[in-house]
């Protein structure tokens, strides 16, 4: 199954349109089999929230940067109840070859939830 596509919340910023609900983060539990994607602009942020009783991980793959190099996120490990944000990510190094940032989470007791910040 292809991977679950996260709907990037955009900030509001310091004039927004705070009506109801337009800042209201929507967390969604990690498909741990299928994995997660947002399209991915390199100002995202992504939001980890540990709702178990266990720790879990998160991991953000990379890409070969212009330099051949990568450099995961790899198994960021999130206590019982802990939040993390992750970035945001520059676009060489991450940007994958479909337009999306790529990441994961070991169980579906974390919850993700992604911010654009906005231009």
């Amino acid at each position: 199954m292809p991977r679950v596509t996260h709907t990037a919340l955009v900030a509001q910023g310091a004039y927004g349109a705070y009506a109801a609900n337009a800042a209201d983060l929507n967390m969604i539990a990690a498909d741990a089999t299928n994995k997660e994607q947002v399209v991915f602009t390199g100002a995202e942020i992504i939001i980890a929230h540990n709702t178990g009783v266990s720790a879990r991980t998160v991991t953000v793959t990379s890409v070969n940067d212009p330099f051949g190099r990568t450099k995961d996120v790899t198994a960021y490990s999130l206590s019982a109840g802990e939040y993390a944000a992750l970035g945001p990510f520059e676009l060489d190094g991450w940007l994958q070859t479909d337009g999306k940032l790529y990441f994961e989470a070991s169980h579906l007791d974390v919850k993700f939830a992604v911010i654009r910040l906005p231009a």
